[in-house]
């Protein structure tokens, strides 16, 4: 069943292409009103131009999930809109080698995005939400929140992390009516996937579009239903 968002205000991160991208364009179908965030502004207008041709509603506000400044300034604008029903944690990067050549500024940087980002954007949301007794959270980890890949070690970690937050964040919400999910792609059509996996053939791998339905799936349910996480893995049996 697909959820009627209609009225509804959503901030999806790392709106401008791939996962976020679908995902914006899924709530947007849906009738919510979605903040697209990224650091790309023409990306994010691209996005916004695509909701704007199925009729959909859109803002675009670049930001840098790992920038607090700028996250504020992000939920400052569902304060203007009057409301902020959900959250969509999907800004991140990878980068990829061996950990006893990675450099401590790209693993640094790996956590600064794909962690703190996560935890600036849900302490931010939750402020909002607890107050309103509502409100979805939705953390695009990774099948390395569980797993472990050579050359993927800051990656690893980040999304490791992003499951640890997911629980916290669950355990605390759920007394106030909010739920906290995770889903965990593994080998899904991105540049970050052609980057870290270029041995692997793009027509095997998850579309952006099945993580932006499962989304739905996860806002479909009533309030009574919660899922803590969601796996999902390539039809061949390849986790990533």
């Amino acid at each position: 069943m697909e959820p009627d968002l209609t009225g509804q205000t959503a901030v999806v991160t790392g709106a401008g292409r791939g996962i976020g991208r679908a995902i914006s364009l899924a709530l947007a179908g849906r009738g919510a009103h979605v903040l697209l965030a990224a650091r790309t502004q023409s990306e994010l207008e691209e996005t916004a131009s695509r909701i704007a041709a199925t009729e959909g509603s859109a803002d675009v506000l670049t930001t840098d999930v790992a920038d607090e400044a700028q996250v504020e300034q992000l939920f400052a604008r569902t304060d203007e809109l009057g409301r902020l029903d959900i959250l969509v944690n999907n800004a991140g990067i990878g980068l990829f080698g061996p950990a006893v050549d990675f450099a401590t500024t790209d693993f640094d940087r790996v956590l600064q995005i794909n962690l703190r980002g996560t935890f600036l954007c849900s302490r931010a949301a939750l402020k909002r939400m607890i107050p309103a007794s509502r409100g979805m959270i939705i953390n695009i980890a990774s099948v390395v929140g569980f797993k472990g890949y050579p050359q993927q070690a800051a990656y690893t970690a980040s999304k490791h992390g992003v499951m640890g937050l997911t629980k916290s964040f669950a355990a605390e919400a759920q007394e106030h009516g909010i739920r906290v999910s995770a889903i965990l792609p593994g080998g899904v059509d991105t540049e970050m996937v052609a980057q870290a996996r270029p041995d692997l053939d793009p027509s095997g791998l998850i579309r952006p579009e099945d993580i932006a339905n499962t989304t739905l799936y996860l806002l479909s349910l009533s309030d009574q239903a919660t899922v803590d996480q969601i796996y999902i893995r390539r039809r061949d049996g390849i986790p990533f």
